[in-house]
């Protein structure tokens, strides 16, 4: 499983979340605490909204423990709303392609989890991406064909919505498929003003997910970053939280998630 982190509130550094910190993501690239894997080194991305309406990105199949170019941006880049990403692969390509996080014209998105099976549905399920989405697809993993296909149920305009149904129809291709495996789905999704973050899973063991709220800004992360628990909170299982102009929500509970992609 992967690791992540999200920022939205007044600008900071970079390097102030993502470098920073005792157990900060660079960190957790090499040392993990909550995740399958201690080791999270095929690949890492960033992205961040500056002057322009559309995300800055920087991707590379470097570790990011090792990446020397991404601390010193991290250094230099001050953002209101940004993105990283460390990536742990699950069956497909070590790629710059493969990393998150994925950008649709002034939307972000980047995923911790996988469809169990996919290899055996990846095929019908790209099947349902439409032409002038699929144009735009560059890598072969799970989470990038999740998003064009979300994007394609009106994911801009229902955050929610639009995601349950989309993973609605993945379940349905992994029952067909017979498909024993789960699917896991925590992930991020923002436009620079909006963000939604998702914690579901079909046998309701979806990856971790905490937030912290400030005076200053949001913070929400795969692992706590100073290696302590406190201050932090958990986004519920099932759960989903959205964040706007320094106003928090949490959505839909555990069951009513669980329904609509239960195996």
């Amino acid at each position: 499983m992967c690791r992540f982190l999200a920022y939205s509130g007044e600008p900071v550094f970079l390097s102030d979340l993502v470098c920073a910190p005792t157990h900060s993501l660079v960190h957790q690239s090499l040392h993990a605490a909550e995740a399958k894997t201690e080791t999270n080194g095929d690949g890492f991305g960033i992205g961040w909204y500056g002057e322009r309406p559309e995300p800055g990105i920087y991707r590379d199949v470097s570790p990011a423990w090792s990446d020397e170019n991404l601390v010193n941006l991290c250094r230099q880049v001050r953002a209101r709303t940004f993105f990283a990403h460390v990536r742990a692969a699950t069956g497909t390509a070590t790629s710059r392609a493969n990393c998150h996080p994925f950008v649709h014209g002034r939307h972000m998105f980047m995923h911790n989890g996988q469809i169990g099976g996919y290899h055996r549905i990846k095929r019908r399920l790209e099947a349902l991406i439409p032409d002038a989405l699929y144009d735009g697809r560059r890598g072969t993993t799970d989470s990038e064909a999740i998003f064009l296909l979300a994007l394609a149920n009106g994911l801009i305009e229902d955050p929610i919505g639009a995601m349950a149904g989309t993973l609605s129809t993945i379940r349905d291709l992994m029952r067909a498929a017979g498909i024993a495996e789960p699917l896991r789905f925590t992930a991020l999704l923002t436009d620079g003003e909006r963000l939604t973050a998702y914690r579901w899973a079909c046998d309701g063991r979806p990856p971790s997910l905490y937030y912290r709220q400030s005076e200053t800004g949001l913070v929400v992360v795969s692992e706590p970053i100073d290696g302590c628990r406190e201050g932090w909170r958990v986004v519920p299982t099932g759960g989903t939280l959205q964040a706007r102009g320094g106003e928090v929500t949490l959505a839909e509970g555990p069951e009513a998630l669980r329904e609509r992609i239960a195996a």
